[in-house]
């Protein structure tokens, strides 16, 4: 018998075989490990969507390891809700419950930031007291990390044929995990730059609007001196003013504050101003106005959006003013012979209600006196003790500088203001308008 013949040299050879085989396995494995890294980093790469890049995280990484379900969970510094994203595989949504990360698990990730596998949830001691879903049989969690910092977690359930998940599974899954944290976290700063963007064109659009509805200059009448001005908290604030000049030698005058701020509040305006300027012109009562214009701001708005609105018909041959308040608050009525006269009549504010009824009232102006129609956002103006501007404060303002003109006392009140709020950043409007009938 030949000496290369015998059963020891057999066994060393199928020794050696078994070996070239398992190598030959190991590096088809790497190869093909590192295909579809490259597919991964190819496909999310590609893409600043992040939905999209997760999507494709998942299903690759189902394909990786052959799970049958995939979660991953972005981390919102700002939330305590993270966002999930599912992908079910070979498994129809009606045969299969979706599976979310346990808040335990979740917990556990936070604090130790590693790879975890549990193969047996029923009975694994770590998790103790933890109610899983019957169907998950096994799962492995893996960390995005961005310097030390967790961004989100990768979540895979039940290996395929009843398996478990080996140490290659999860040492796959760390790869990309590590590969694709950067990636998600550049798509989610895009997105954010380009949100950021929008609603900035959205604000220019609303200033542009904004900037059309206030009217360019008051109205010169005779016998009477009118200002008025709106400073807004923002770039595009809530509140609104106009002068709507109608036939017969009267003018209608309105101030309002409209719910909302940026590109919503322009839009509502926009409506509020247009309607105002329409019903103006049909000679109705102030009543019967402001009565119509609620149910068409009812009908056109949802019931988050309404507006406070005082609104005024000056009639400068009879030296009258017809007004009513739609809870706006309460202008004065200046002379230097009285106490300061609230104008109360009125109703509630405009589109809430489709129905409502609001009562109106008719006054005279004697010569000298002076009509003061304001926003919230003047008399609420607090400064850095929290302490309110107040109407007292703004009356005493008027009653110093009371042979000022209009223009020049609206400024006075604008400065009084803005000197008592000092570096106190404030959240309101502010709108003033003054009318004062010339005389004494």
């Amino acid at each position: 018998m030949s000496s290369a013949n015998t059963p020891a040299n057999a066994s060393a050879l199928e020794a050696q075989l078994r070996t070239l085989q398992q190598e030959n396995q190991r590096l088809r494995r790497g190869l093909e490990e590192l295909a579809l890294l490259n597919e991964l980093a190819r496909e999310i790469g590609a893409s600043v969507n992040t939905k999209a890049i997760i999507q494709t995280i998942i299903r690759r990484s189902l394909h990786a390891v052959h799970a049958e379900q995939g979660v991953l969970t972005l981390l919102e510094p700002e939330a305590l809700a993270p966002m999930k994203t599912l992908v079910r595989t070979r498994v129809s949504s009606a045969q299969q419950t979706a599976f979310h990360l346990e808040q335990n698990l979740q917990g556990w990730m936070l604090i130790n930031k590693k790879a975890l596998v549990v193969n047996d949830p029923q009975h694994d001691e770590r998790f103790q007291g933890v109610h899983w879903e019957e169907s998950i049989r096994s799962l492995v969690c893996v960390p995005l990390l961005i310097k030390s910092e967790l961004k989100g977690i990768l979540t895979l359930y039940n290996k395929k044929a009843g398996e478990g998940f080996s140490t290659d599974d999860q040492r796959l899954l760390g790869i990309i995990a590590a590969q694709s944290a950067q990636v998600i976290e550049n798509a989610r700063l895009y997105e954010e730059e380009q949100k950021l963007m929008r609603m900035q064109q959205e604000l220019g659009l609303a200033t542009k609007i904004q900037l059309e509805l206030l009217p360019k200059q008051a109205p010169k009448l005779a016998g009477y001196d009118i200002a008025g001005k709106s400073i807004p908290a923002q770039s595009v604030g809530g509140d609104y003013f106009d002068f709507i000049p109608i036939a017969g030698n009267r003018l209608a005058l309105c101030v309002g504050d409209v719910s909302g701020k940026g590109l919503p509040a322009a839009l509502l305006m926009a409506n509020l101003q247009a309607t105002m300027r329409g019903l103006s012109l049909t000679l109705a009562s102030v009543g019967e106005c402001l009565e119509r214009a609620n149910r068409l701001l009812h009908q056109s708005t949802d019931t988050e959006k309404f507006a406070t609105l005082f609104y005024g018909v000056l009639d400068t041959e009879k030296h009258s003013l017809s007004y009513s308040n739609a809870g706006h608050n309460d202008p004065f009525v200046l002379s230097l012979q009285s106490a300061p006269r609230p104008l109360k009549t009125g109703g509630i504010m405009l589109g809430l209600l489709a129905q409502r009824t609001f009562a109106d009232e008719t006054i005279a102006l004697a010569p000298g006196e002076l009509l003061v129609i304001y926003s919230d956002g003047i008399s609420e103006a607090t400064n850095v003790l929290d302490e309110q501007f107040g109407e007292e404060r703004m009356l005493a303002v008027i009653q110093e500088h009371w042979r000022a003109s209009a223009s020049a006392l609206v400024e006075h009140v604008l400065a009084a203001v803005h000197k008592h709020a000092g570096s106190a950043p404030q959240a309101d409007d502010m709108t003033l308008m003054i009318v004062r009938r010339m005389g004494e």
